[in-house]
């Protein structure tokens, strides 16, 4: 038997030998870049005309990797390859299946700096982000296996005299894996493992920012002897590529994480049945959020600026989970406001690769020109408290990274476009409330649920925050990012998702169906 799962521990960079071994790590990936990638199907390699080169987003001219792009006619080879493959790996025993990531895991885990590094240089991860979406890959493939386990063991039921019955959890075939950019390693393999431990095969569509790390996943992956046709690579344009994908009719599931227009649109697409489909496609959908931190008139101001400039600044904001409004209580939003501008002073922007810095570049050009807009509505519907800057252009031969300053609006109307539409950039937005239930009103006031906050220290607050307010994960006096595995599973309500709960003891269940046998003796 395995030992009971541990969350794995993050590195403390605060420790020189730490330091001194992930810039060896980025050395060595830095003699690899500029590699091609080819298509996975079935086990083979497929070269392609079409390439699409990924670029480090803090230094444009930094080629990451050159990716094959896979069309219509290739994404229905490689349904057809997972749905040949699925037949002989449905029948491997679930113990079987879970110790291929367990052997992932392990390997993963002895590699660790060296992921992390590609992460830094084609996502733009800081070292401690990149850690942390490191860590969370190793323990999304040691929870699920554990988890598949566990459910292959007889189910509880009902005793009936003179009958036997049991309850068996079986795969549902073959399924379109979508991930997002922002964690490209993490989620990737938490939403690709938790449907192969579970039997069924999949065909894995990265995102387009972040190719190369699920290339390296991919590999990974064989080298611990999964089968070929079980997980299959295929990069590729969405409108092209991923509508084949969801369309095709031998998808039988969906599993996305993205934008809620992209999100909504698979929901769409996939609810259709095609000509020869014999089932309802099941869609695992999580789409963002327009999360908020409140802070009530009790609060330690310290550990609301804290929990504000954490939440809000990571990853420079590009996480579904970052505080993008805070929502604090008109006697004390002076000095809340005050000690975040104070502390948001102090981050470092700048290269990720350098061990000072504290926020990296935004993904990409896409993404630039989106928050410089949203900067521009801010500064029209509230007073620019902080930030508001830029580094880089969109000239294609600028080789500038995509830096964008951490900015903070204050006096934001909660019903102000940044604060109701999901910004995915370094900008929060500071809304006064003139008591806790109108801020808890306001923290509601969107069209999602994903994360939220509260910071109090008023019990009867805290406790009608656990009755009313609406997020899938509700944070009581801490930051509202950072969730882990097994501790925090992690998805919201409304338009942030299907309300499943990635790294949770049912989020296997979406990728199964329940069979019950019984036989009368």
């Amino acid at each position: 038997m395995r030992t009971e799962f541990r969350n794995e521990a993050f590195t403390n960079f605060k420790e020189e030998p730490h330091q001194l071994a992930y810039e060896e790590a980025l050395r060595a990936v830095e003699s690899s870049l500029g590699k091609t990638y080819p298509l996975v199907i079935g086990g083979a390699r497929l070269e392609t005309e079409r390439t699409q080169t990924s670029v480090n987003p803090a230094r444009r001219d930094q080629v990451v990797g050159i990716v094959a792009q896979a069309d219509r006619e290739l994404a229905e080879r490689a349904v057809r390859e997972a749905a040949s493959a699925y037949e002989t790996w449905r029948r491997v025993e679930p113990d079987e299946r879970a110790r291929y990531l367990y052997r992932a895991a392990a390997m993963l885990r002895l590699r660790k700096h060296e992921f992390s590094a590609w992460m830094t240089l084609e996502a733009g991860k800081t070292r401690s982000e990149a850690d942390a979406d490191t860590a969370e890959a190793i323990d999304f493939m040691e929870f699920y296996a554990r988890e598949m386990q566990r459910l292959a063991r007889p189910q509880p039921l009902t005793a009936a005299r003179e009958e036997e019955n049991e309850l068996y959890y079986m795969p549902l075939g073959v399924g379109v894996v979508i991930p997002p950019w922002n964690f490209p390693l993490a989620i990737v393999a938490g939403m690709t493992c938790a449907a192969v431990v579970c039997g069924n095969a999949v065909v894995l569509k990265p995102a387009s920012p972040t190719p190369v790390v699920a290339a390296k996943f991919v590999e990974l992956l064989e080298q611990a002897g999964i089968p070929p046709g079980v997980v299959n690579f295929l990069p590729g344009q969405g409108g092209e590529v991923g509508d084949a994908l969801v369309d095709h009719p031998l998808t039988r599931f969906v599993s996305f994480t993205g934008s809620r227009d992209v999100g909504l649109r698979i929901n769409e697409r996939a609810a259709k049945a095609q000509p020869g489909q014999k089932w309802i496609k099941r869609v695992v959908l999580e789409m963002g959020g327009k999360d908020a931190i409140v802070v009530d008139a009790s609060a330690d101001p310290d550990l609301a600026a804290d929990a504000i400039a954490a939440s809000a600044f990571g990853f420079s904001g590009q996480k579904c989970s970052a505080c993008s409004r805070a929502i604090v209580h008109q006697d004390i939003y002076e000095a809340v406001l005050d000690k975040v501008v104070e502390r948001t002073g102090k981050l470092i922007v700048g290269n990720p690769a350098d061990r000072a810095t504290d926020v990296g570049p935004v993904i990409d050009a896409k993404a630039y020109r989106k928050i410089l807009a949203y900067i521009d509505i801010g500064k029209r519907e509230g007073r620019l408290a902080f930030g508001g800057g830029t580094a880089g252009t969109l000239d294609p031969e600028d080789p500038e990274g995509w830096f964008v300053e951490p900015t903070i609006f204050a006096e934001v109307d909660p019903r102000a476009r940044i604060s109701q539409e999901e910004i995915f950039g370094p900008v929060v937005a500071f809304t006064k409330a003139a008591s806790f239930e109108e801020a808890l009103r306001f923290a509601n006031g969107t069209e999602y649920g994903l994360t939220g906050a509260v910071i109090s220290n008023d019990r009867a607050n805290l406790e009608l925050a656990r009755r009313e307010f609406f997020a899938g994960n509700l944070y009581l006096n801490r930051k509202c990012t950072g969730a882990l595995v097994g501790t925090h599973p992690f998805g919201g309500f409304n338009m942030s998702g299907t309300d499943s709960k990635a790294g949770g003891r049912d989020y296997l269940l979406l990728f199964t169906q329940a069979k019950v046998v019984s036989e009368r003796y």
